[in-house]
Order: C-alpha cells, then sequence, then structure tokens
C-alpha cells in the first residue's frame, strides 16, 4: 500500500482529482468506482472544475457506485442516487446510462444484488475505484464482521454508522437500517484503489489499517490483499 501524506482536505481532494482525471484521459472507455459521503466532495468539485474548464470530459466514462441506501427512492434528497447529481452527473457530460448504482427500492433485493454484480463484472472491473473509510473501518458499506469474500449485498447497518451518518439526516431515526453495497470480493477486483481519509475523526481507522493485520472485524484491512492501493490522507487523519 502507497501511502501519500497530504497537508489538509483540499491537497486530498487535489490529489484524488488528478488520479481521476489521469485514468479518465488514459482511457478510451475508462470505468471509474466512485464514493460517496463527506471525504469525495472536494475531489468532486475540482473534477466539475475541470471540465468546465474544457480539461476533462466524461463522454467515454462508465461510473459504478459502492452502495446505496435500502427504501430510498432515487430523487430522496439524501439518496445515494441524489448525491450523485448534485455533485457529479448533473454538471458534466456523462450520459446517464453510462451511470450505475445499486436500486435500493427494487422488488426483490437479493435479485438487484445479482443484477449488479453481474453488470459489475460485464463492463468493469473499476480501472479506478475511490473508496472513503468508515470510523469502524467499513468501506463502502462492508460492515465489521462481513464476509470478505462477498460479491454485492444487503448490509444491516452499523449502529455507529448510523450514528455518524446522521448528520446528514433529520434524526438518527431518519436514517436508513439497510443498505446494497459491493462486497469487499467486488471491490478487490479493481484495477487500482484509492482510499480517502480526512480529518482527526478518521485517524483511528487510519492508524489501525497501516498495522497491516488481516481482521474481519476492521473491513478496510482487506486492502492489503490488493497490490495497488494508494491511502491518500491529510495531516488530521495521519498524525492525530
Amino acid at each position: 500500500m502507497d501511502v501519500v501524506i497530504v497537508k489538509n482536505y483540499i491537497e486530498m481532494s487535489k490529489y484524488a482529482a488528478g488520479l481521476v482525471g489521469e485514468c479518465i484521459k488514459e482511457r478510451d472507455q475508462p470505468v471509474i468506482g466512485l464514493a460517496t459521503g463527506g471525504t469525495p466532495i472536494g475531489m468532486y468539485q475540482l473534477l466539475v472544475r475541470q471540465y468546465r474548464a474544457g480539461l476533462l470530459s466524461f463522454k467515454h466514462v462508465r461510473t459504478f457506485n459502492l452502495d446505496e441506501y435500502i427504501g430510498l427512492e432515487p430523487a430522496h434528497a439524501k439518496s445515494y442516487h441524489r448525491y450523485m447529481q448534485e455533485h457529479l452527473f448533473s454538471h458534466v457530460d456523462i450520459p446517464p446510462d453510462q451511470t450505475f448504482l445499486p436500486d435500493g427500492i427494487a422488488h426483490n433485493l437479493r435479485m438487484e444484488c445479482r443484477r449488479y454484480e453481474k453488470l459489475l463484472k460485464k463492463i468493469g472491473p473499476p480501472d479506478l475505484q475511490i473508496l472513503g473509510i468508515g470510523e469502524n473501518g467499513h468501506i463502502g458499506f462492508n460492515e465489521p464482521g462481513s464476509d470478505l469474500d462477498s460479491g454485492t449485498h444487503v448490509v444491516r447497518l452499523a449502529a455507529s454508522t448510523r450514528k455518524a451518518n446522521a448528520r446528514y439526516f433529520q434524526s438518527l431515526e431518519n436514517v436508513p437500517t439497510h443498505a446494497i453495497t459491493m462486497g469487499v470480493k467486488s471491490i478487490l477486483r479493481s484495477k487500482k484503489i484509492v482510499l480517502l481519509a480526512s480529518g482527526d475523526r478518521k485517524a483511528e481507522a487510519v492508524r489501525r489499517l497501516l498495522e497491516g493485520n488481516p481482521d474481519p472485524d476492521f473491513p478496510a484491512s482487506a486492502l492489503y490483499q490488493h497490490p495497488n492501493v494508494t491511502l491518500i490522507a491529510d495531516e488530521k487523519a495521519f498524525y492525530s
């Protein structure tokens, strides 16, 4: 695992946006795995800025998102479909039929997981997968204790994850209890993985990750099975 320490959130976002931009420019039909939450917002803002400046086109990019809450309509203010529209898709030239997210309101969730996994294998794997890291070590929504050999699946969100995400909702009670997520096995098929960590709230997770001990109770440790992972952490996440 390569470790890049940058001064602050802005520098982390710039570094990540640079890697995504390089991937898009180097390939005819790049496949990018995308993450949500607070950490990658700055990266998305910079990618939009590159597009508006005429430095980057998304016309030939295909994207896969890591996860989606179960029970939220795509237009729901807190769905990840809506998040991606607000932070990236509606601001660049990517065709809507080249953006893929799990369907959190699918009638048959098991079949939806199979559908998404097949799509990942058919179009992917991602040339570049962006990840964040949860305070409890989750990647995607693969919570502690998850099967590290899993494909896309339904997961019950840990209490700590719901509490951490409550800041995006009116209250903890409004945070969904379940999600569809790419499995760890799905993530590890990516050709390159970029893991982002910012702020002192992520410092303990980064410290534990860098211990390098495989542990199913700390899903991010599975990244040591991958040959091409770059951790980009700001000073607060690394030194706190």
